[in-house]
């Protein structure tokens, strides 16, 4: 029987806070709704309380940020309403008509990870972290197992400013993961270094059950369109990941991949797409191996050029990587939702 999957990054938001989003617009092939019930669709997932688990691929999932506008300062309207979204999701409770989920949907989300400004430092990150708890909520601030704020549209430096390690500091003193969001394919190999040293930082001088957890979100989203792999960009990736690798609470989400690939690969079928980014795929397993590796669909930026069954195409893409690395029952396991449950320290 196969493993429950716990995906471990997904997007949800419904028709009506959609205009809230800062990347989308009225002409993007995301606008519009993408709650729980659309992600059930994309899934095959049926309700939790009659499904087997042959006809229920997904025991749980974690609701990452979906990019609120904010302005990095005191207005935090954008991200905070996320968080009310959120924790309609995780508690079922206050639902609203035509939003996309209902009260029995909750028992799949396992987790939340809100937008938080780190930048700012740990005096504002506290206050922020008050106001984001009042809004959830006991029940849904249970759910919150981390935050994220996007380092690939960053300025270089960002992440290695004395405020902002020490808003990491501080959540690993809370028991807060971060999830880290960089664009090596975009952005250069800059990026990855510096998050080599603010991992460094971050844990300088702290007790060791206080260190902040870091997932490093969509391998650090590599440039999939490289076919040499003599090139640079792919060598500097390479690097970096088993440099990654060595640092301490630090996990890898397999996610994120058919965003990087050219347009025509993503209409190719999972078996081509798997031959064609076997040498990431291969380079992340044996960096991180299955124990820090955790399954993510990034759905449903995932569907864009890929289509609606984007979610199974890339569940099976991952299967092929099992079969590749020859992973036992219990790495398999691992992947497809322990080390999610170890990470962000999920319950169910």
């Amino acid at each position: 029987m196969a493993p429950p999957i716990i995906d471990s990054h997904i997007h949800l938001y419904p028709a009506s806070e959609a205009p809230s989003l800062a990347w989308l617009t009225p002409t993007h092939p995301l606008a519009g709704q993408h709650s729980v019930h659309e992600f059930r669709a994309a899934t095959g997932t049926t309700t939790t309380t009659t499904a087997t688990a042959t006809d229920t691929p997904v025991a749980g999932f974690v609701v990452v940020e979906a990019d609120r506008r904010n302005d990095a300062g005191r207005d935090w309207t954008g991200p905070l309403a996320e968080v009310a979204w959120m924790a309609r999701v995780a508690t079922g409770a206050g639902v609203r008509a035509g939003e996309g989920h209902a009260a029995d949907d909750a028992p799949l989300c396992l987790g939340l990870v809100p937008w938080a400004p780190l930048a700012r430092g740990p005096d504002e990150l506290g206050r922020y972290l008050e106001s984001a708890e009042a809004e959830a909520g006991p029940a849904a601030w249970a759910r919150v197992k981390g935050f994220r704020y996007l380092l690939q549209d960053k300025e270089n430096g960002t992440a290695l400013g004395e405020e902002f390690v020490e808003g990491l500091k501080m959540l690993g003193r809370k028991g807060f993961v971060f999830d880290v969001g960089v664009d090596q394919h975009r952005r250069g190999r800059v990026q990855l270094e510096e998050v080599v040293e603010m991992i460094d930082r971050a844990h300088e001088g702290v007790e060791e059950e206080e260190k902040v957890v870091f997932v490093l979100n969509h391998l650090c989203k590599p440039d999939l369109t490289i076919l040499n792999q003599t090139d640079p960009s792919f060598i500097a990736w390479r690097t970096a990941m088993f440099t990654l690798s060595k640092c301490h609470k630090t996990y890898m989400k397999l996610s994120g991949c058919f965003a990087e690939l050219p347009d025509k690969l993503k209409e190719r079928s999972a078996e081509d797409i798997f031959a064609a980014i076997i040498p990431w795929l291969a380079v992340v397993v044996a960096a991180f191996g299955p124990s820090r590796i955790m399954f993510g669909s990034d759905w449903p930026v995932c569907a864009v050029g890929v289509g609606d069954d984007a979610w199974k195409k890339w569940r099976k893409v991952v299967d092929m990587v099992c079969d590749m690395a020859g992973l036992s029952e219990e790495d398999q396991a691992m992947l497809w939702g322990g080390t999610a449950k170890v990470a962000y320290k999920l319950e169910g």
